[in-house]
């Protein structure tokens, strides 16, 4: 076997079943190996729609997805893609070709060094130089990949030493992989954290997105339930705790100060469960420095002065919450959150049954959740609409709402809504984007009609960067720079042999969903949002008073 045949088969040996990318002239071999493996090889229309696929595979599945370029553009185009990944915590193994070994020290038709280009994004980076070292290459790629916290890594594979023969059993076979030990966090830290419990009088629980990768949603809703503590999660975290578990106080990461800023600020201790300071900054719920922290994760917490844990409970999320249910009961309810979360599912309804058009942000989402099933699956861009879709986008089980918010790139929703569909092909999968973020990789709706992957998207349309508009007008009173024109939607649809709809009354909006899931092809459904919602709510925040 060539180089490029047991890099292949060694990806068989980790369990891959897919590959996402577009092949080039340094990947020749690899595209033959793959030709000839159990893989599937699904060829996409950019690499950056590549990338993410393979970040919400691996997001979705916590096993890495695989995407594949050649190299120069091909592997810069990947760029965003791996860098969204290793920042959210989902598995990636990007394959790059590359120029031969002779060329390397030469400046070379489209040479860059990969392997240093990657290495900021990525947690491991190695180019093969020998071929025999191609299986122990990719292992510890995987390794890294899916250890905590999960992230991406590269092998960059030159085109001369992926054709090279590798000599030998022992570097031909691929190397044994076991399931991770599970490590439990010690008898002191979890009493000492109980002694830190028992003096609160506010314990409040902040639930971040490795609580969801370590499967910890029961312990978790077992643990606040118990000890009847409110639990605020962030973006990344959605459905960690069922919407309507009586201390669900939602999500909390807009820009604006909303209800679960008021929980944090009241909070004289913060639980932190699979919290990562990536995914919303401790400066905006800890601005002094002096809330009391427990810290309960796989790893150990960031360093960060406004992140100063007083305990580390470190070990399996479960087990530790598990043990914590016995030692810290709290018969008092915490009336004071209660009021909050009141106040906050009145206001989430305020727009359920108004019919203006066009709808606004909030009346959408009450729609699309009467329409989508508590395990169906909803995927955000980055925009103004993953504002209020964090915000108002109720979940029930976690991985049911897949908001970028470590990297948040926009275009991620297309490519990501069809690795979503090819994992769960039962599932109503529903991509959400602005009508900027909507045409960074709309072209990744071809790849999904012809490989027969239906699902929806949704664009909310109103001819701007909405995200920006809103902070700016938020700032300066005006907008600037920010607008632009759109393409007939419906017609771009169908121009790629998809079904297109246009929303034309808000009473139609849920007909039309149903109608989109039914059809066996991708659908696009253009849908003009009222966004003088946002200054709204930003004037209605900024009165708020608790």
């Amino acid at each position: 076997m060539n180089t490029a045949e047991v890099l292949i088969k060694s990806l068989e040996s980790e369990g891959v079943k897919y590959i996402f990318g577009i092949p080039g002239e340094e990947t020749l071999e690899l595209m033959e190996a793959i030709k000839k493996s159990s893989i599937k090889f699904i060829a996409v229309r950019h690499e950056q729609g590549a990338a993410f696929m393979a970040d919400v595979y691996g997001r979705l599945t916590g096993k890495a997805g695989v995407c594949l370029s050649t190299l120069g553009p091909g592997a810069t185009n990947l760029v965003t893609g791996v860098a969204d990944a290793n920042s959210d915590g989902a598995p990636l193994i990007a394959i790059t070709g590359q120029v031969g070994t002779e060329r390397m020290h030469l400046t070379s038709h489209q040479y860059l060094d990969l392997v240093n280009m990657f290495t900021p994004i990525t947690k491991r980076s190695k180019q093969v130089v020998r071929p025999d070292t191609v299986n122990e290459i990719v292992r510890i790629a995987f390794k890294y990949a899916e250890m905590e916290k999960p992230g991406a890594c590269l092998i960059d594979l030159p085109c001369n030493i992926a054709a090279m023969d590798v000599v030998g059993e022992v570097a031909q076979t691929p190397l044994k992989h076991h399931r991770e030990n599970t490590e439990y966090a010690s008898r002191d830290a979890i009493q000492a954290a109980a002694k830190v419990f028992a003096n609160a009088e506010r314990p409040v629980i902040l639930a971040g997105h490795s609580a969801v990768r370590n499967n910890a949603s029961k312990a978790l809703t077992s643990f606040a339930s118990s000890a009847k503590i409110p639990v605020v999660t962030t973006m990344m975290a959605k459905g960690v705790i069922p919407c309507d578990n009586p201390y669900s106080m939602r999500c909390i990461g807009i820009p604006q100060k909303d209800y679960q800023n008021y929980v944090m600020e009241h909070a004289d201790l913060v639980i932190a469960v699979g919290y990562d300071v990536v995914e919303y900054a401790p400066v905006k719920w800890n601005p002094e420095g002096d809330k009391k922290i427990i810290h309960i994760d796989e790893s150990p917490n960031h360093v960060n002065k406004f992140y100063q844990p007083d305990v580390e409970v470190i070990g399996d999320i479960s087990a530790s919450l598990n043990e914590l249910c016995g030692l810290c009961p709290n018969t008092k309810a915490p009336e004071w959150a209660l009021r909050i979360r009141e106040m906050m599912v009145a206001d989430h309804s305020r727009y359920d049954w108004d019919n203006s058009f066009p709808p606004k942000p909030q009346k959408v989402l009450h729609d699309i959740r009467q329409v989508m099933g508590e395990d169906d699956i909803l995927l955000s861009d980055v925009g103004a609409h993953k504002m209020w879709i964090a915000r108002q986008y109720n979940c029930y089980h976690p991985n049911t709402c897949i908001i970028s918010n470590g990297f948040a790139t926009m275009g991620i929703a297309v490519p990501g809504a069809l690795a979503a569909k090819l994992l769960n092909p039962d599932k109503k999968i529903l991509a959400v984007t602005g009508d900027g973020g909507f045409m960074m990789n709309s072209q990744e709706l071809e790849t999904a009609y012809r490989e027969h992957i239906p699902f929806v998207t949704l664009i909310f349309t109103d001819g701007s960067y909405g995200l920006i508009k809103w902070k700016q007008e938020e700032r300066y009173g005006d907008s600037y720079a920010v607008e632009f024109t759109n393409p007939d939607y419906v017609k771009y649809a169908e121009s790629m042999h998809l079904k297109g709809y246009r929303i034309e009354r808000t009473e139609d909006l849920p007909g039309t969903l149903r109608e989109a899931f039914a059809q066996d092809v991708p659908c696009i459904i253009e849908c003009p949002v009222d966004y003088s919602a946002n200054m709204e709510l930003s004037e209605y925040l900024k009165n708020l008073k608790i």
